[in-house]
């Protein structure tokens, strides 16, 4: 489970994002180790035009003053005759939380899956730059699910094994503790709220302290509160020194976390910064206004289109 601490990803192959949610236990596993459930659906896109020169140039300042542990560079992704993401490049650094926003079906999550290493992009490629680790990257899904039969202690202590924690049981605590879900440790995981359910999948997803981790939506569908919480958990998380990506479609939260912004829209990145770096680069008071002055403020329908190749 282990991979080389620096390689170059070629469109045909991937990182490794370890255990996950989406791709951790075959059906074929007794009983006794729970299992979760199956990968978000992929994402179509979308079309609204925006200038696109200003995601290249010189708005990137913010992500240019540390080397970054996962660097995808010029990663296209297509579904048939649709391109869903075009030129796409990121870079991710320790100790940060990178925030993805954009319109839905503008890439999201086919971005997020070809970042974690769960498909091949069609061209362009990732490359990791960490520590030669158990785990390289860890990942959230949008609807994580475990299986079903198991309290919570036992499903992480599952997760620490896999990665071969030398003492599962201490480690699968820390990890609920670091997520506020200590008390909850015997809980049946069928017994969770949407909010625990999703705290449960952070700490899996940080099994084995990966240096990158990623969160598609980690706020979706939860109250206000858990919210609050769970992007909380994601800043104490870079404050650890991973890098964290997180999605989400909540810009109050985002403006709250994030260190850099990215803004997706039809499959290509648009614009990149800081909170501040966006306001004052497209004259706004808000990450809203930001988001609505750069995908063209049309918030009545959902284009759903793509470029036939």
């Amino acid at each position: 489970m282990t991979d080389d601490s620096s390689h170059s990803t070629p469109s045909r192959s991937s990182p490794h994002a370890s255990v996950s949610p989406a791709e951790s236990v075959p059906e074929s596993e007794s009983k006794s180790e729970p299992e979760s459930g199956p990968a978000p659906n992929e994402e179509p896109a979308t079309e609204l035009h925006t200038e696109r020169e200003t995601a290249s140039g010189s708005g990137c300042e913010s992500e240019s003053t540390q080397t970054p542990i996962l660097e995808a560079t010029g990663l296209d992704h297509e579904y048939g005759a649709v391109s869903v993401l075009e030129d796409v490049s990121v870079s991710l650094r320790p100790g940060t939380v990178t925030a993805l926003i954009g319109p839905n079906g503008s890439g999201k999550t086919t971005l997020i899956r070809a970042l974690a290493g769960l498909h091949e992009p069609t061209a362009g490629t990732v490359a990791y730059h960490g520590p030669d680790t158990a785990r390289q990257i860890g990942y959230l899904p949008q609807q994580p699910s475990f299986r079903p039969g198991f309290t919570v202690i036992e499903t992480v202590r599952f997760y620490a094994s896999l990665v071969g924690a030398p003492n599962p049981v201490p480690t699968a605590q820390a990890h609920l503790d670091r997520v506020g879900l200590a008390d909850a440790a015997s809980r049946p995981v069928d017994a969770l709220s949407g909010g625990m359910t999703r705290l449960l999948g952070i700490a899996q997803a940080t099994i084995g302290d990966p240096p990158v981790v990623i969160l598609d939506e980690p706020g979706s569908g939860l109250d206000p509160g858990m919210s609050m919480h769970v992007f909380d958990v994601a800043a104490e998380l870079a404050a650890d020194g991973m890098a964290v990506l997180l999605s989400s479609h909540d810009l109050e939260l985002v403006e709250r976390v994030a260190d850099d912004v990215l803004l997706l829209d039809d499959g290509q990145i648009i614009q990149r910064g800081s909170t501040v770096d966006l306001q004052r680069r497209l004259d706004a008071d808000s990450l809203w206004d930001v988001y609505r002055n750069a995908t063209g403020g049309d918030t009545d329908t959902v284009t759903v289109q793509g470029e036939s190749t």
